[in-house]
C-alpha cells in the first residue's frame, strides 16, 4: 500500500512539474509573441488638437523598429512629461503600435474672483496659468500655492483659494480662483528673549516689524512678513556689532499665530555674548606700489575703540580708495579677524592684494525726467567697455552734481553673472532748472513794451 501511495505521489509530482513548466513556457511565449518582431505602423487616437506627427515625434520608436518594452515605457513617460495630456496608453494591435491620448484642455480664461486687497494684474504676474496655455491640475496646485504665498506676504494669512474650472466647447476651460481673503494678521507682540544689554522696546526699535497698533493703519509694518521677519534677524546682528557685541546671534525666532488667526505673537531669542574693542589695527600688503606704512594712515580704527561692524567696511572702502590713488584700480582687500575673548579685544589685519580686472557693461542712468541723458554722460569720466575704476567713478559723481540740475546724486555699481563685468546704476533726482521771465517798459517811439521768456538750462 505505501508502495502504491508513493508511485502515484511521484507520478503526481511529475505531472505537476510539466504542467508548470508548460505554463511558464506558454507565459514566456506569449511575452515574446507581445514585444517580438517589428512595428509596421503607428496609429495615433484620441487626438484632437494635437496633430498625429507631433505625438509621434516625442516617441523613441518608428515603423521598422522592434517592440522595445523598454523604449516603449521611455516614449510612454516623454509624453507625459509633456504635460499637453491628461492620459496616455500604448498597445500593440498585430503588427501596429497603437498610441491612445486624452489631450489635457486649454485655457480660454484665467478669472479672479473675491480678490478686493490684491489686484489682478498682480496675481497674474505671480501665476504661471495663462489664456491658451496648457490647463493641468499640478500647475493649477502650483499657482495657487503662489497666490497663498503673495497673500500671506501681504499678511493675510487666513487667506484661503479655491480653484475651479467651467468646461468649454473644444475642449477649453475657463479657470477661476475662488479667492476668501480673510482679515489682515497684525503682530500683537514682539518679545525678546536673553537680551541684558538693552531693553525690549529698545530692540523693538531697530527691527522694521512693528506691534499692531491703531495709529499705524497707513503702514504695513505692523503685518506678519517672514521675509521680514528674516531681515529684521539681520537688522539686530548689525546692530549688536555695532556696539562691540561680535559674538551676538538670533539663536531662534518664532511666530505663533493666535486661535482667532487675527495676530502673530512673535518671540526672538538672543545670545548677545560679550562686548569686545579694537585691539591691533595692521595692514599687510605685497604689491610694489603701496606703502603698508602709508594705507595705515587711511585707516579709520584705533585701538582700544569699541568694537563696530561698520567700521571694518569704511576701512576697506578707504583702503579701496587709497590703493587706486596708487595706480591699482583693482583691488582685493581681505580683512582677518583674531578674536580673543580673554581679553576682549579684536585684532584686525587687512591684507590687500591685486584683483581681477573688472569691465563696464553697461551705464543706467535713472531718475532724470527733464534733463537729457546725453547731458549726463558727457560729464562721466567713464565709458562702456572701460576698465572699472573708482577713482573716475568718484569723480564723475561730483562732475554731474556740479551740473546744479539735481538735488541728489548717486553712483553704485552692481556685479553681472559675469565675474569680470559690471553694471554702473547712475540714479539722480531732479530740482527745479527752468526759469520763466517777465519784463515791461515804455519808450517815447514804441510807446510800451512787454517781454516774456522761459528757458531750461539743462537740455
Amino acid at each position: 500500500m505505501r508502495k502504491f501511495l508513493a508511485a502515484t505521489f511521484m507520478a503526481t509530482s511529475v505531472f505537476a512539474l510539466q504542467c508548470v513548466i508548460g505554463v511558464s513556457g506558454s507565459a514566456q511565449a506569449q511575452e515574446d509573441n507581445r514585444y517580438g518582431g517589428t512595428i509596421r505602423s503607428i496609429v495615433v487616437e484620441g487626438n484632437r488638437r494635437i496633430e498625429a506627427r507631433t505625438v509621434q515625434s516625442y516617441l523613441l520608436l518608428e515603423p521598422g523598429d522592434a517592440f522595445d518594452p523598454n523604449r516603449i515605457d521611455l516614449s510612454l513617460k516623454t509624453l507625459f512629461a509633456t504635460n499637453l495630456f491628461a492620459d496616455v496608453s500604448i498597445d500593440r494591435l498585430g503588427d501596429d503600435l497603437i498610441v491612445r491620448v486624452v489631450e489635457n484642455p486649454i485655457i480660454n480664461r484665467v478669472i479672479f474672483e473675491g480678490n478686493k486687497a490684491l489686484k489682478e494684474d498682480k496675481l497674474k504676474e505671480e501665476i504661471q496659468a495663462e489664456p491658451r496655455g496648457i490647463f493641468t491640475a499640478a500647475r493649477v496646485q502650483s499657482d495657487v500655492q503662489r497666490i497663498l504665498e503673495l497673500y500671506r506676504q501681504s499678511g493675510r494669512f487666513a487667506v484661503k483659494v479655491e480653484p475651479q474650472y467651467k468646461p468649454l466647447e473644444q475642449n477649453r476651460v475657463d479657470l477661476i480662483f475662488q479667492i476668501t481673503e480673510g482679515p489682515v494678521t497684525g503682530v500683537r507682540a514682539i518679545n525678546f528673549i536673553g537680551n541684558e544689554a538693552y531693553t525690549d522696546s529698545r530692540l523693538r526699535s531697530e527691527i522694521v516689524t512693528k506691534q499692531s497698533r491703531f495709529w499705524r493703519f497707513f503702514s504695513s509694518n505692523d503685518n506678519y512678513d517672514p521675509g521680514r521677519l528674516e531681515y529684521d534677524r539681520d537688522q539686530l546682528r548689525q546692530f549688536y556689532q555695532n556696539n562691540g557685541y561680535y559674538d551676538f546671534r538670533v539663536t531662534s525666532a518664532v511666530a505663533e499665530l493666535t486661535p482667532d488667526q487675527k495676530d502673530f505673537y512673535i518671540t526672538m531669542t538672543v545670545d548677545e555674548g560679550r562686548q569686545y574693542d579694537f585691539g591691533e589695527v595692521k595692514v599687510e600688503t605685497a604689491l610694489e606700489k603701496l606703502n603698508a606704512q602709508a594705507l595705515q594712515a587711511a585707516v579709520p580704527i584705533q585701538e582700544g575703540a569699541l568694537f563696530k561692524g561698520d567700521l571694518i567696511e569704511s576701512t576697506i572702502d578707504s583702503l579701496t580708495y587709497a590703493a587706486g590713488i596708487a595706480g591699482y584700480a583693482f583691488v582685493d582687500i581681505r580683512p582677518q579677524l583674531d578674536v580673543n575673548p580673554d581679553t576682549g579685544r579684536i585684532d584686525v589685519t587687512f591684507v590687500v592684494d591685486e584683483g581681477p580686472r573688472v569691465y563696464i557693461d553697461r551705464i543706467n542712468i535713472v531718475g532724470n525726467t527733464q534733463t537729457l541723458d546725453r547731458v549726463i554722460r558727457r560729464e562721466l569720466r567713464i565709458s562702456e567697455g572701460d576698465a572699472f575704476n573708482r577713482i573716475l567713478l568718484d569723480r564723475s559723481k561730483n562732475r554731474v552734481r556740479a551740473l546744479g540740475y539735481f538735488k541728489e546724486v548717486e553712483i553704485e555699481e552692481v556685479p553681472t553673472d559675469e565675474p569680470d563685468r559690471t553694471i554702473v546704476n547712475v540714479s539722480v533726482q531732479e530740482q527745479p532748472t527752468g526759469e520763466l521771465s517777465f519784463a515791461a517798459g515804455f519808450s517815447s517811439v514804441d510807446s510800451y513794451l512787454l517781454a516774456l521768456s522761459a528757458s531750461q538750462r539743462n537740455l
